[in-house]
Formats: structure tokens, sequence, C-alpha cells
């Protein structure tokens, strides 16, 4: 049991309380019984990347233990928006918008998790069934002194930002998930510590023993500052083809680098430490094209960014661009219509950080004159002029 304990601790920030966890793990092997565990995802993105896979591992741990996974689509709580680190008011989502997400979220989920031992649920299917008399009996279970005692909200209340009663429902319908599938044990980010709380204490007014909350901390993205975000562009999505995985982790910094060791494989820190860095880190990223593609992918994958990055040599298979009239096409213009520049901010960006090259030589003028070659922008990307 301390085996399994350990395995489970590591990589989280918090687990309330491991008493009850190591309690319940035993009764369920002396049972048979598989524990409920249950981890909640709001598809507010269509793409899952490496910071949802920090839970989504864990929850691999469970099912590999015997365990059931509930991966629950918060399609209903989408609706609200998770107020959790938020200093403003969420702007309400579509629910054509929250469905389509939820389809991919569900082809994506398996590359991780045991199909066998996986329940892909909606919260739709009980929250939206809810009568108003039932959802005015959640309110009573908590009460406006304990919302605003919540850090963010109380420093959106002190600061005169708005907050709406509905945000004060969501970790109240949140708690209700948990009661309605009567869940063991709830895995969140440590952001959601509060939400997860409410499940604990709705459980007991409901008379369910309160489930175990295990919290994991928020993986920071490839800028290795901000937590992983589409939003912000320092995401590395699940999806993305092997090369452009390999090549994202690859450009993260050498300390971010164990962080992510910890967090997204079974590597011993110990011995990653004593490895050379470089070495290391194409260790790593071999490792995470594996998880989504497998050994032959992530070894393609390897000797593509060795061939392209180590002997600098151009792939074969980039990308061409045709030039019509290349005295009235811009550089930017061009880079932004190919989407490998969302704008001429960033364009000017790479450019001052000399990060624009063309046949090997740098670019430093806005005003450069397209011709027939091979540009290269950062670290991965190529396009081919003709």
């Amino acid at each position: 049991m301390k085996d399994i304990i350990e395995k489970i601790r590591r990589g989280t920030t918090e687990i309330i309380n491991l008493e009850n966890l190591e309690e319940k793990l035993i009764q369920s092997q002396k049972t048979g019984k598989p524990l409920k565990v249950k981890a909640g995802f709001d598809p507010t993105a269509p793409d899952i990347h490496l910071g949802h896979t920090v839970l989504l591992r864990k929850l691999r741990q469970f099912q590999d233990l015997g365990h059931t996974v509930y991966f629950l689509i918060g399609d209903f709580t989408a609706l609200i928006g998770d107020p959790s680190g938020k200093n403003q008011l969420r702007p309400r989502l579509d629910r054509k918008f929250i469905i389509e997400n939820s389809k991919t979220y569900k082809k994506q989920v398996f590359k991780i998790l045991d199909p066998k031992k996986t329940k892909v649920v909606f919260n739709n299917d009980w929250l939206g069934k809810l009568s108003p008399y039932k959802i005015l009996e959640l309110t009573a279970f908590s009460t406006v002194a304990q919302m605003l005692a919540r850090s963010d909200f109380n420093q959106r209340y002190s600061e005169g930002r708005e907050i709406s009663i509905l945000e004060f429902i969501y970790p109240l319908l949140q708690g209700y998930d948990s009661v309605h599938l009567e869940a063991d044990i709830e895995l969140g980010g440590n952001d959601q510590k509060f939400n997860l709380l409410m499940g604990r204490q709705i459980q007991e007014s409901f008379g369910q023993k309160p489930q175990v909350v295990i919290m994991t901390p928020l993986l920071e993205g490839t800028d290795g500052v901000q937590k992983m975000s589409k939003s912000l562009g320092n995401y590395i999505g699940i999806n993305e083809p092997p090369k452009d995985i390999f090549g994202k982790v690859m450009s993260i910094s050498d300390e971010l680098m164990f962080r992510y060791y910890e967090l997204l494989t079974d590597f011993d820190l110990s011995q990653v430490r004593t490895m050379h860095p470089k070495e290391a880190k194409l260790a790593l990223a071999e490792e995470v094209v594996k998880q989504f593609y497998g050994e032959n992918e992530a070894k393609e994958a390897k000797e593509h960014f060795e061939k392209t990055f180590s002997q600098k040599e151009v792939p074969e298979d980039i990308s061409e661009y045709k030039l019509k009239n290349a005295s009235a096409e811009s550089l930017a213009d061009i880079l932004i219509k190919e989407k490998i520049v969302t704008s001429k901010n960033e364009f000017r960006r790479l450019l001052t950080q000399g990060a624009i090259s063309f046949n090997g030589e740098k670019i430093s003028q806005e005003n450069w004159q397209p011709k027939a070659g091979v540009l290269k922008i950062g670290k991965r990307r190529f396009l081919k002029l003709s």
C-alpha cells in the first residue's frame, strides 16, 4: 500500500485527506469493489493539451489499480463558466460550441485513459433536469460570506468588479455532480480547491461519505511562466502532429524540463538529473510523443528533429508559397496569410529577436523583399518561397 500511495502522491500539491484515501483503497481491496474516481472538464476549447494530461495521467493510475474513472464533461456547467482564478465576469458560451468541443474531448481522452475502465458522463443529463426547487435547495448549503471568503471572489468584490449569482452557483453544481455520481475521489487542479471542497461539503449534507480530494499543479506552458493555455499560445496539444509536439517540448527551458518529467512521465527523477540536459530533453520529447502516437512515430519525430536542427538541414516536407508578385507582397503579409504569425506585431517581434532567416541568413529589415528560397521562422517553422 505504501508504494501505491507514493505513486499517487507524485505530482500532486495536496490530498484531502491522505488517511481517508488509504482507508478507501484498503476497503476496495477487501471488497473487490472499484472506487469511483471523478474528474470534470468543461469543454470551453476544442483541444486537450499537456496541461490537461497531468490530471488524465493521474486518473489512468487509478484505472491501472482497478478503479473506475468518471470522465465528466461539464456541458451544463460550461454554460456558466468556472470562475476559479478569474478576475472578471466570464462571457457566456454558445451551447453549439460546447457540444462540438465535447465530441472532440471524447475522442482525445482515450489516448491516455483505458476505455474499458472509463465512464464518460455529461452533467447536463442530471443538472439539466433539476427543478427550480432543487436548485434553491442547493443554495442553502452555502452562504454569501463563504463565497466571498474565496480569494478570487474576494479580490473582485474588493475591487468593485462584477460577480454574477450564477458564478456563486457554479461550485454548488460541481459539488452536486459528486453527489449524483457518489464519487469516492475527485481530482482537480489546485486552482479548483474551493469547488472540490464544496463537493465534500454537499456530499455530507446528502448523507454520503465525503470524497477524497486530490489536487495537481497547473503545468506551465512553453514560455515557462504562464499556465499552459491555448489563448496564450504557449500550449502543446495532444492532437498536434508528432513532429510539432517533439519540437515544442525541445523548446522548453532546462529548468522547466524537470517539472515536465515529474508531471508527465514515470521516469526516475534522480536518474534524469544525472543525464546531460540535451539528452534528457530528447528523451522527454520522445516519451511525450510516444504516449499519444506510439513508439514508431516517436522515433521518427526524434530523427526528424535531429536531422533538421542538429545537422542544420531543412526538412523535405515544408509548406510552399508561390510568389504572385514579389514586389507587391510583403513578408509580413505572406506569413500572416500562411498562418505562421498571427499579426504584424508578432512579425515585428520575431524580426527584432533575429528569429527570421532566409537561406540561413537573418532578416533584419521589415521591408525585406521576398524571393525564392527557404524561410526559417523561430526554431521549428519553415516556409519555401517559389
